[in-house]
């Protein structure tokens, strides 16, 4: 199954996330009224930014008046309005500057802690870059205490903290999952945040956060919670635009049946999930018979070399040790592919080719890394400048290689290196691919080039034309659950090749993988 994408989540939030207009209702420092600039020129200058209507225009006036007055006094007023005019023009950096720079005048405004908090939230949801996910929470906490101003109205007040705290539990939890991975934190977040909204919001405003927080009970270790994952799963699928169910539906059907052992009742679930964010008290999916129950009885039924390859990997990491041990009778020294998701392959040598002026053919040279490297870090390209210093500094030394570099280094016309894999660690089940953790490890027969093996994060499929990863069953142990973690199999193969897509030969038909059991 397919792990929705993060950029499809942001994607549905714009169904109802914007910067709320309303923000602007909070009560200012700087009354407009009060505001006494003393220098005519400076006035005249204010009440030409003030005046402007075209948002962009206002924005660029307000830079050019704080240049021009940097300690005016109405600096703030200036400030505020030059965050929103940014806003409006669509200028997330001119917003972001702005309320950075309101809040180093006035720490406490609310408007300027909900812009940045906002914004911040978005580039972090964008980019996963933990210092911005953090920046973003720590501003959220302190925009959770700020307390009313004496000449702000309750109601104002109310509305005003209706709009912006629900962003700022959106913002700790987004950090939670990103850069701490406390999917408990997250769940409290989120929770804190949903349980704001009224009906209504939470069919828009609220849907985003509402499958976030179905991933984040979903995800494995001791915070997992699946019958409530579901329910708002279901929530979301029900009030999602029609283009996004596809994607959540496969979610919905696999942590349900996971739990439940069958597909039957989810409909009910749907339905019922339409009335309110979160279930009622008392309500819940009935649990499968245990993992072990479920593998025995399938085992008695089906023959083993029929299953799909996660649920090969299921029997041996859940099942009880005689069924397990049958299972990995069948499997041991037989050859399979290896269909999932890259996590490692890293380069433990390198080819090296030097390329002299004069000489016909290039000098080709094998040689160990001093430390395994992500292909990804290799150097690209041939300049040869950078590609000596690398030699240098990662490969472990070559007597006839580092003497080839110091002779004839002035003449040397090209340096072409490529890393060589003699390992792939994957995720092929649904578990393994949330958590990141390996559950095959192939040892290649030889070392493959990095330019064979798909970049970490992208799959080894069983689909025409594409390259497959394929290995032969050599070892396997069961790995216990941890509180991040569920349990697991952890499955060596030997004699591992990488075929390149158009090298590919028929293969046994693979029968679609079942639904690993409840645990």
């Amino acid at each position: 199954m397919k792990k929705l994408v993060f950029a499809s989540v942001m994607a549905l939030a714009s169904i109802g996330l914007a910067l709320a207009p309303s923000m602007h209702a909070q009560a200012p420092s700087q009354d407009q009224k009060n505001l006494s600039i003393q220098d005519p020129a400076e006035y005249n200058d204010y009440q030409m930014f003030f005046t402007q209507t075209n948002p962009k225009a206002k924005a660029d006036a307000g830079e050019a008046f704080l240049k021009k007055y940097p300690q005016s006094v109405a600096k703030q007023t200036v400030l505020q309005q030059m965050m929103e005019a940014s806003q409006a023009a669509g200028d997330a950096d001119g917003a972001l500057s702005a309320a950075t720079r309101l809040l180093q005048v006035d720490p406490s405004n609310l408007e300027g802690l909900y812009f940045s908090v906002a914004l911040k939230k978005a580039q972090c949801g964008k980019t996963s870059d933990a210092q911005t996910c953090d920046d973003a929470a720590a501003l959220a906490q302190k925009g959770l205490q700020v307390t009313k101003p004496a000449a702000t109205p309750d109601d104002q007040w109310q509305k005003l903290t209706a709009g912006a705290f629900p962003i700022f539990h959106s913002a700790i939890a987004l950090d939670d999952v990103i850069s701490k991975k406390d999917y408990k934190g997250a769940q409290s977040e989120y929770t804190g945040e949903l349980k704001m909204y009224n009906d209504e919001q939470s069919k828009s405003a609220g849907l985003t956060d509402t499958l976030l927080l179905a991933q984040a009970y979903s995800m494995p270790g001791s915070a997992q919670n699946l019958p409530l994952s579901c329910w708002l799963y279901a929530r979301v699928w029900d009030f999602a635009p029609q283009n996004y169910k596809a994607q959540i539906e496969p979610k919905l059907e696999y942590y349900y049946n996971r739990y439940h052992g069958k597909l039957d009742g989810l409909e009910q679930v749907k339905q019922q999930a339409q009335a309110s964010t979160f279930p009622p008290d008392g309500w819940t999916i009935t649990p499968a018979p245990s993992p072990q129950e479920r593998i025995h009885a399938l085992l008695q039924t089906t023959d083993p070399k029929t299953l799909a390859l996660a649920d090969k990997e299921t029997v041996l990491a859940m099942g009880a040790k005689p069924d397990a041990d049958a299972m990995w009778a069948v499997l041991q020294g037989q050859q399979t592919q290896v269909p999932g998701t890259v996590l490692e392959a890293n380069a433990a040598s390198v080819k090296i080719s030097v390329t002299v002026v004069g000489r016909p053919k290039a000098e080709e040279f094998t040689a160990q890394l001093k430390a395994p490297s992500a292909c990804s870090a290799l150097p690209q390209g041939e300049d040869a400048a950078a590609q000596k210093d690398f030699i240098n500094s990662s490969v472990t030394p070559d007597d006839k290689l580092s003497a080839l570099l110091e002779k004839e280094g002035a003449h040397i016309r090209r340096i072409s290196i490529t890393g060589q894999v003699p390992s792939i660690k994957m995720a092929v089940t649904q578990d393994a691919k949330d958590a990141k953790v390996p559950d095959f490890i192939v040892n290649l027969k030889e070392p493959a080039s990095c330019k064979e093996i798909p970049a970490v994060g992208s799959d080894f499929t069983t689909s025409a034309g594409a390259a497959e990863l394929v290995g032969t069953y050599s070892a396997y142990r069961q790995v216990a659950a941890t509180s991040t973690t569920s349990q697991a199999a952890e499955i060596v193969l030997s004699d591992g090749q990488v075929i390149p897509g158009e090298a590919k030969k028929p293969t046994p038909v693979h029968h679609a993988p079942a639904h690993r059991p409840a645990h």
